[in-house]
């Protein structure tokens, strides 16, 4: 029998039975874009898209400003927010669908940019259900002990995948970032989270697989030395999005409403105990007949970014919640439900305390 050496025990942060989040923080592209200027490439108009939709601007993020360099300023407002150092983090968690590589990740190169290095650091792909998916993993990490704290930031530059022609869901999208430091807490305050997906609607929102055509058409302009299919407008080869609107909204007022009520019932609360509501910024109509089947009272507070902002997917949710608690710090200490849905048909949500 091999002898067994003695050895210095492992290590690691100390597990903790409840979590919280402990700073936000956010950044808003300068450019802002109204719907008369959306007009010019689709025939619509202010008054159309406003009664649909709810939306009055969108910021747009310039050419030269990257999906990174929007969650930087972001991360650097939660962190000051939490009062922590980026040295402190044990994870940096980036929830996007348009960072342009497919690796490596957007967060391996905010954490460096931060000073966070090593912690673990990888992006989630669940659209504009991500930043919910990403608070849920922050939760475990802490919870686990693998991390002392986790940064979670839903940051999209969704004009870099518009096709300003396309009606369908171009109007409605913006850039931005928002963030969150989640760190361990003395009671609880990030609820189990409830996550799910129906891939029988995978295709409802979906990105076009342009890259499979711009590669043969590459490869054709290379072997043809013709490379006009290149220069053809009406190729449309860069991916760009699209949904089936009518299926998502059915699917977000009527399934969502029912994940709603399963997060509260998870986090042992009722309607009338929360301070704040908090769902994705897809659509006013939406939102609206979501806080109507929850049946909210009228104290509570509910975020309506989407006017401003646009749908920025998985930024909408820490910016809602961001500007929600600057124009009403009072809420502070009080609790959100938030929940996120969309491309895959993916979903998650879960109820926080509000820092």
């Amino acid at each position: 029998m091999t002898a067994v050496h003695s050895a210095a025990p492992l290590t690691q942060t100390v597990p903790t039975e409840a979590t919280t989040v402990i700073g936000l923080g956010a950044h808003r592209p300068d450019v802002v874009v109204d719907n008369e200027q959306i007009c010019q490439w689709i025939d619509s108009s202010d008054e159309w898209i406003r009664k649909r939709t709810g939306i009055v601007t969108r910021h747009r993020a310039p050419a030269d400003v990257s999906v990174v360099d929007m969650a930087l300023g972001a991360s650097q407002e939660a962190l000051s927010d939490a009062g922590i150092e980026p040295a402190q983090l044990g994870g940096v968690i980036v929830s996007t669908v348009t960072h342009p590589y497919q690796t490596p990740s957007a967060a391996s190169d905010l954490a460096h940019r931060l000073g966070a290095t090593p912690a673990a650091a990888y992006d989630i792909s669940a659209a504009c259900a991500g930043y919910c998916y990403g608070i849920g993993q922050a939760d475990a990490l802490v919870r686990s002990g693998a991390a002392e704290y986790v940064l979670v930031v839903g940051v999209e530059k969704l004009s870099d995948v518009i096709d300003n022609h396309e009606r369908s869901i171009s109007f409605l999208l913006g850039d931005g970032a928002g963030a969150a430091v989640v760190g361990p807490s003395d009671t609880a305050g990030i609820s189990p989270s409830v996550l799910g997906s129906n891939g029988e609607q995978w295709s409802a929102v979906s990105m076009d697989n342009s890259l499979l055509r711009l590669r043969d058409a590459l490869f054709d302009a290379q072997t043809s030395g013709d490379a006009s299919r290149l220069l053809d407008p009406e190729e449309r080869l860069w991916p760009t999005l699209r949904q089936d609107g009518q299926t998502v909204f059915r699917w977000a007022v009527w399934e969502m409403a029912k994940v709603a009520k399963q997060t509260l019932e998870a986090s042992g609360l009722q309607p009338e105990d929360l301070t704040a509501f908090v769902p994705h910024q897809a659509n006013m109509r939406i939102i609206d007949e979501l806080a109507k089947q929850l049946k909210l009272p009228e104290h509570v507070l509910i975020g309506r970014d989407i006017a401003d902002a646009g749908n920025t997917s998985a930024a909408s949710i820490p910016l809602a919640l961001h500007r929600l608690r600057s124009e009403n710090p009072e809420i502070s200490g009080g609790y959100a439900l938030q929940i996120g849905f969309g491309a895959g048909l993916v979903y998650g949500a879960q109820v926080i305390r509000i820092p």
